[in-house]
């Protein structure tokens, strides 16, 4: 066995892409650190209501990987834990310096939830994109994993220590700090996924402008039942079920003023999306504005499905405007197959935005296509699974990131 194939393989990010990869390469035999920036596992998909093509939740699969998780002994996982240096050791791998932020609640928390009840602070709740206020110190979703608290320090009441006298296992310490480790590994795998192109650069959709727009994503949270509205959709400017809700594809893709590239997904998301609306609603009216419907496949059959569901309407045509009047949504959308200009009234408009890669930091120098999504670049170890690598929906990120692992172990045993 060389020296390389002794070293880790180092995964960065544990959502569906990740996990899967570090999972993988680890039942194979070789040693994997997984290292996640959040304090939980599972990325974007564990914030969906239902994801695609189940239309099933995702705590199902998420708890099969972590009970894989707890039994693997080859995975070593580090949260809130992030690569703040990397250097290549030339044809020998990578030496890594990790950074973990402060853990205030230690292993020893037994998720009582004695803490929470004594709390008296709130914090903007990032679980649920900042929708809601949350405890200071909290579970972050109902099948949050590790199964501990987690808790917003910089949020906290001023010398407040009421968390820590009511703790009966001594896991909470208000004065813990970060630390750093300096690792060697042989190969590096980036997941580190996706966040949503904002609405607030989408003003003549109305994005960042009216309470009653909001994202695709801002939808898989109120259908969720640990969303902000406890799984019930509802326009948030009068918290009333909305009676017509319009759905706009491609918001702000294909677009060179925006994103320029498709993100794949976004049609059969907003089929998804008028399918629970449905469920919820029976009579509301829905709308998808849509410039070409993708759903590739046997994607097509679901397609057929929504289409022929009474109260949903496709409208083949590009939104340019979404505005407001007297407490009403208008949007001024083009018909392309009837050659007119349409003006209709809407209660919740729903924009359909792209995937963004995730590239905050970058301590690699990860090749990029002009889309700005990771490239592989097998000669240095380095190896990109899922979102990162271009958009897909889970399953597809999931396959993806079992041929990405089978690169990234190929590394040690050609050296």
């Amino acid at each position: 066995m060389s020296q390389l194939s002794k070293r880790p393989v180092l995964v960065v990010g544990a959502g569906a892409a990740g996990l899967t990869a570090a999972l993988e390469m680890a039942e194979t035999g070789r040693e994997v650190v997984l290292v996640e920036k959040e304090p939980v596992i599972g990325g974007r998909v564990a914030r969906f209501h239902h994801y695609f093509p189940k239309l099933c939740p995702p705590s199902c699969g998420l708890e099969i990987n972590t009970r894989r998780l707890e039994r693997n002994p080859r995975i070593q996982v580090l949260m809130s834990t992030r690569v703040k240096a990397a250097r290549r050791d030339g044809d020998h791998g990578w030496t890594v310096m990790l950074e973990t932020e402060p853990e205030y609640v230690t292993d020893r928390c037994t998720a009582c939830g004695a803490c929470t009840e004594v709390c008296p602070a709130t914090c903007s709740d990032r679980f649920n994109l900042g929708l809601q206020e949350a405890p200071v110190i909290r579970r972050p979703f109902p099948h949050a994993w590790p199964e501990r608290f987690i808790l917003e320090r910089d949020a906290c009441a001023q010398g407040c220590h009421e968390c820590v006298d009511a703790c009966p296992y001594d896991a909470i310490n208000l004065d813990a700090a970060s630390s750093l480790q300096e690792m060697q590994v042989a190969s590096v795998v980036i997941a580190t996924g996706w966040h949503p192109y904002p609405v607030e650069k989408l003003p003549e959709l109305g994005g960042g402008r009216f309470p009653d727009v909001i994202s695709n994503v801002e939808l898989e949270r109120f259908a969720s039942a640990d969303g902000p509205t406890g799984g019930v959709i509802l326009r948030p400017s009068t918290g009333t079920p909305p009676e017509k809700v319009a759905f706009v594809q491609c918001a702000g893709s294909r677009d060179i003023k925006h994103l320029p590239y498709c993100s794949g997904v976004c049609c059969l998301a907003s089929m998804k999306h008028a399918f629970y609306v449905k469920e919820q609603l029976p009579e509301a009216e829905v709308t998808i504005f849509y410039i070409d419907r993708r759903a590739p496949g046997r994607n097509e059959d679901f397609l057929v499905r929504v289409a022929e569901t009474k109260g949903v309407r496709f409208v083949k045509g590009k939104v340019g405007k979404v505005e407001e009047r007297d407490g009403t949504l208008e949007v001024t959308a083009e018909d392309a197959e009837e050659g007119k200009l349409l003006h209709e009234t809407a209660d919740l408009v729903v924009l359909a935005v792209g995937m963004v890669p995730e590239k905050e930091e970058d301590p690699f120098g990860l090749p990029r296509d002009d889309d700005g999504f990771a490239v592989n670049d097998p000669d240095r170890g380095l190896f990109v699974a899922g979102v990162a690598h271009r958009p897909a929906d889970v399953a597809t990120s999931i396959r993806d990131a079992t041929g990405t692992s089978a690169r990234a172990l190929a590394v040690g045993r050609r050296s």
